[in-house]
């Protein structure tokens, strides 16, 4: 028998549409759809192509890849043990009993079928490439919580996420507006995916002593505090080296008007180490990579 969610938290649990915006973390999700916007902004912007219906696709389909990754980390680590409830962190719907570990794995799979879905459509038109970069897709969704080795308990978390959540991202839309894949996609990708890289190197950081003991060694933990700090900077500074002509062509230069937020980043994280001061700077992660992006999209069509 499951537990009484208020002997769980105290907390009253959500119910209907905003329980599931939580199961899914629906906080999280801009940072898969704020690459596939900045690869239509510089689809129009530098080959005068937007087709609206492919671009929409796209955006759904990046945005049920993180939907259902989410949703199938969560069955996961529930089932192993790898998520209890800690002071501080963010509410689980899964760790607070307010839905079943079934229930959850059934909408994870009924998420990932309605990419299969979607993905048939766009590999129709984008031919090749987008069935191989689907196929991986939906590879590094399961393998990022399952299989013997999962991706989350290695040092590679973050390379993955700057893969999936920045370079295929635009790189993908791109491709799919103009069935070119023109070289500015690598840094820019990198750009706008090194914030999503900081989102969860934070993340480890916080959860470093449960990780500990369900024997994740993630990137956090090889790198220790120190290391860790250095890393973050890095992945809050380094856009802007690559955002500037002629690495990205056009505007993007714009996005320097995001520095100052950056460092705000970069020192709050060198001085807050407890568990809600993480979650604070998590969030403002997560905003300030939207930032960016818009930046970057605003001056690539206006500029």
């Amino acid at each position: 028998m499951e537990p009484e969610p208020a002997s769980l938290s105290g907390t009253e649990p959500p119910r209907g549409l905003r329980l599931w915006l939580m199961t899914v973390r629906a906080e999280s999700l801009t940072v898969a759809a704020m690459p596939v916007a900045v690869g239509g902004a510089m689809s129009w912007a530098h080959h005068g192509v937007f087709h609206f219906w492919l671009w929409l696709g796209c955006l759904l389909g990046a945005v049920l890849l993180l939907a259902g990754t989410n949703l199938w980390n969560d069955v996961y680590d529930q089932e192993r043990g790898n998520d209890p409830i800690m002071p501080g962190a963010p509410l689980r719907v899964l760790t607070q009993g307010w839905v079943k570990v079934e229930t959850v794995r059934r909408a994870a799979l009924c998420v990932f079928a309605a990419l299969v879905v979607l993905g048939a459509v766009l590999a129709w038109v984008g031919g090749w490439p987008i069935l191989v970069l689907g196929g991986l897709s939906l590879l590094v969704g399961w393998a990022y919580s399952g299989g013997s080795k999962p991706v989350e308990f290695t040092p590679w978390s973050e390379l993955v996420v700057l893969l999936f959540l920045g370079v295929a991202a635009v790189g993908g839309t791109v491709w799919m507006q103009t069935h070119t894949l023109p070289a500015y996609i690598w840094p820019l990708g990198i750009a706008v995916g090194l914030p999503t890289c900081g989102i969860m190197l934070i993340n480890n950081v916080r959860d470093q002593d449960i990780d500990y003991r369900v024997g994740r060694r993630t990137l956090a933990m090889h790198l220790g505090e120190r290391g860790a700090k250095i890393a973050y900077g890095g992945m809050m500074l380094v856009p802007f080296l690559l955002l500037v002509p002629p690495v990205v062509p056009g505007g993007g230069w714009v996005a320097v008007l995001a520095v100052p937020e950056a460092i705000r980043l970069v020192r709050a994280f060198g001085r807050g180490n407890e568990g809600r001061d993480l979650n604070q700077i998590l969030g403002m992660t997560g905003r300030f990579q939207a930032i960016l992006s818009g930046l970057v999209i605003v001056g690539a069509l206006a500029l």
